[in-house]
């Protein structure tokens, strides 16, 4: 049997991305985590560029879903 890599499909985010948060894609392709670029696909790996890490100031979990205005390191684009 060939291996076959499966991902969860992502959650909807309906808010925009915090300015700290970093993925791969950004260098890459310019935008945050694009799950419709090849070398992104399935890919839910981010960090925060404030600490280099995968939590956050508030040390809780970086990604796209949960870096919300809920949070209080959280900066909207302008």
């Amino acid at each position: 049997m060939a291996f076959t890599k499966n991902y969860d499909e992502p959650a909807p985010v309906e808010h925009q991305p915090c300015i700290f948060l970093r993925s791969k894609a950004i260098y890459v392709t310019g935008e945050l985590c694009n799950p419709d670029h090849p070398d992104e696909a399935g890919s839910q790996y981010c960090w925060c560029n404030l600490t280099q890490h995968v939590m956050g100031p508030d040390d809780q979990d970086v990604c796209q879903l949960d870096c919300s205005p809920d949070r209080p390191c959280y900066k909207e684009h302008h």
